[in-house]
């Protein structure tokens, strides 16, 4: 019988695919989650808090491996860190950690959440990989959405991205999760790179709307980063196979 992985943020967007992924290549899943679920799938669901700590260590208890998930606007670090110290006392074998390309040279707040996140990984003498990806399709989609919803559509000028298909990131991550721990790996990106404008103009074609476009300036040492592609990895990547054109004529298709 083989020791239960254990997933952080099984039940978002990221880990609802990296669950059934691990599940099909015959690994114990056991998902960590702030909210009570009911078990399914041969998926053992506990409940604890990151931020606080609580129930975090018995989450771990048990578990060879940890795939860490959980993420959001704000607390990553500490978080984090809860799960570290967690992990560490459990003997914890092998630590993955999902990132985003750019953590270490875009000067926002969450982003440097993240990073000093990875960092607690790396200095916490256990054995770990970290997976740093792109913005996913699903967020862009949600930003290109509200901003539809404008009469006019503000376009910061030189903001360029490279969306990645969360399920390229899933296979991804369970590949490396099944694999012995590596360090920092190849960031994951897309296979295209688009402007803001462009992934505007694409989900206005799918969806069959009409707007104008007013072009403005990001201001601040973030606008400049952004400018200057700090969030893009253009060499020495990994790629992704679905792009932005894939995933809209699939979340658009008439038959969903």
């Amino acid at each position: 019988m083989t020791s239960p992985i254990l997933v952080t943020g099984g039940t978002g967007t990221l880990g609802r695919l990296v669950v059934p992924r691990l599940r099909d290549a015959g690994r114990d899943v056991r998902v960590l989650s702030r909210g009570r679920h009911q078990p399914g799938s041969g998926v053992e669901h506990v409940t604890g808090d990151l931020l606080t700590g609580a129930g975090v260590e018995s989450a771990v208890a048990g578990a060879e491996t940890v795939v860490h998930l959980a993420g959001g606007p704000k607390g990553d670090d500490e978080a984090t860190r809860n799960l570290v110290r967690a992990a560490s006392r459990a003997g914890v074998r092998h630590l993955v950690y999902i990132s985003v390309i750019g953590a270490d040279r875009v000067p926002l707040s969450w982003l440097r959440s993240k990073l000093d996140a990875e960092r607690a990984i790396a200095d916490s003498g256990l054995p770990w990989t970290t997976l740093r990806a792109a913005q996913f399709h699903d967020l862009a989609f949600t930003v290109v959405e509200k901003m539809a919803k404008l009469p006019v559509i503000p376009v910061p000028g030189g903001l360029r991205f490279q969306p990645v298909d969360v399920r390229d990131v899933a296979a991804r991550l369970v590949d490396l999760t099944l694999d012995k721990p590596a360090g920092p790996v190849p960031d994951l990106a897309g296979p295209r790179v688009y402007g803001l404008a462009e992934l505007a103009r694409g989900y206005l074609r799918a969806s069959g709307k009409r707007r104008p476009m007013l072009p403005v300036r990001m201001p601040g040492k973030a606008g400049r980063a952004y400018r200057a592609g700090a969030n893009l990895t253009l060499d020495g990547a990994d790629v992704g196979a679905r792009t932005w054109e894939d995933f809209l004529a699939e979340r658009l298709s008439p038959a969903r």
